[in-house]
C-alpha cells in the first residue's frame, strides 16, 4: 500500500516520527509540496495525507488510485467530501487532538491585548523603566477580565475549553452555537443569538468552522453590533472574518483590538490590511503546534489509517 504525505513539515518539523505510519506500508514523506507537482507526487498513492494541500474534485478525477484521504487537521474543508464519496475514497480527520492548545492561546492572545505584555517589555528594555522617575508606569490602559463578558461563536470541543478557563478568570460566558445539542444549566452558559453574543460581550472568540454559512461572518454589519470597547480574538479560520472590515474598525477606534491566529490566506499576502491595523495581535497559525498536540495529531492520523486497512475506518468525514 503506497503512502504518501504531501506535507508533512508543519506536523513534524523533526521533533516526531513517521515510523507508525511506515510500518501500515510503502510511505513516502514530502515536508512541502507546489501546487504544479501536487498532481504528479500524488500519481500512484492509494492513501495520501494532508494538512493544506487541497484536494477540489477536480484533483481527485486524476488519481484514479486514491482510496483514502487522511486529513491532518480537524477541519476538512480542503476537501471536496461529496465528490470523494462519489469516487468511493474514504476521508477521515482527526478531531479534539488540539483542544487545549487552541485554548492555550486564545487566552495568550486575550492577555497580551488586555495586560499589553509585548509592549511593556519592549518598552523596559528600550529604557523607559530605566528613566522613569515612577516605579511603575503604563503605555497601555490595562484590564481585568473579572467580570467581563466572554462571547463564543460555536461551543464545539475548543469552545467548551475556553469557557470553562474564562470561568476560573471570573468571567461571565455567553455562547450561539447552531448545534441542537442540549447542554446541561450548570456549566453556568447562557446560549443566545449570535446577534447578542455580539452586542452584549466584552471579548467575542470565535469557535465555528469553515462553512458556506460561516464564510464571512463576521462583516462590517456585525461589527457594528459589538461594542467599541470590544475584543474579537480568532482561532477558526481566517475567511470567517473579512479582513478589511476588521481593519477599518480597528483603525476608526470602532474595535478596540483584535488577536487572530489565522487568516484568509496564509503565508499572508504582504498587502493584508490586518498587518498594518492597530491593536492587532497576529500569531502564524500556532494554536495547534505544540509538541503535545502534534503528538497526539500524529498517533489519531497513524490509527486512522490503520483502521481503515483492516476495513474499520473511524473519523469518516464522508459517509
Amino acid at each position: 500500500m503506497k503512502i504518501v504525505v504531501m506535507d508533512g513539515y508543519a506536523l513534524n518539523p523533526g521533533d516526531l516520527s513517521w515510523d507508525g505510519l511506515s510500518r501500515l506500508g510503502e510511505l513516502t514523506v514530502y515536508d512541502r509540496l507546489p501546487q504544479e507537482k501536487v498532481i504528479q507526487r500524488a500519481a500512484d498513492a492509494e492513501i495520501l495525507l494532508t494538512n493544506k494541500v487541497a484536494f477540489p474534485a477536480s484533483r481527485l478525477e486524476q488519481l484514479p488510485k486514491l482510496r483514502y484521504i487522511g486529513v491532518l487537521a480537524t477541519g476538512y474543508d480542503i476537501i471536496d467530501t461529496a465528490a470523494a464519496k462519489e469516487r468511493g475514497i474514504t476521508v477521515t480527520n482527526v478531531p479534539s487532538y488540539s483542544t487545549d492548545s487552541v485554548a492555550q492561546l486564545v487566552f495568550s492572545l486575550l492577555l497580551d491585548l488586555v495586560n499589553r505584555v509585548a509592549l511593556h517589555d519592549s518598552a523596559v528594555k528600550a529604557g523607559e523603566w530605566t528613566s522613569s522617575p515612577d516605579f511603575s508606569f503604563t503605555r497601555s490602559p490595562l484590564t481585568e477580565l473579572a467580570g467581563k463578558t466572554i462571547g463564543l461563536v460555536g461551543y464545539g470541543n475548543t469552545g467548551r475549553k475556553v469557557a470553562e478557563i474564562a470561568r476560573a478568570f471570573g468571567m461571565k460566558v455567553l455562547a450561539s452555537t447552531s448545534g441542537r445539542r442540549a447542554y446541561p444549566a450548570e456549566e453556568g452558559i447562557s446560549f443566545v443569538p449570535l446577534e447578542q453574543v455580539l452586542a452584549d460581550s466584552d471579548i467575542v472568540s470565535l469557535h465555528c468552522p469553515l462553512t458556506p454559512d460561516t464564510k464571512g461572518l463576521i462583516n462590517r454589519e456585525r461589527i457594528a453590533l459589538m461594542k467599541p470597547s470590544a475584543i474579537l480574538l480568532n482561532t477558526s479560520r481566517g475567511p470567517v472574518v473579512v479582513e478589511e472590515d476588521l481593519a477599518e474598525a480597528l483603525n476608526s477606534g470602532r474595535l478596540r483590538g483584535a488577536g487572530v491566529d489565522v487568516l484568509s490566506s496564509e503565508p499572508p499576502r504582504a498587502d493584508n490590511p490586518l498587518l498594518a491595523a492597530k491593536n492587532c495581535v497576529i500569531t502564524p497559525h500556532i494554536a495547534w503546534a505544540t509538541q503535545e498536540a502534534r503528538t497526539r495529531l500524529m498517533a489519531v492520523a497513524t490509527a486512522n489509517v490503520e483502521a481503515f486497512l483492516q476495513g474499520a475506518s473511524v473519523n469518516v468525514v464522508n459517509k
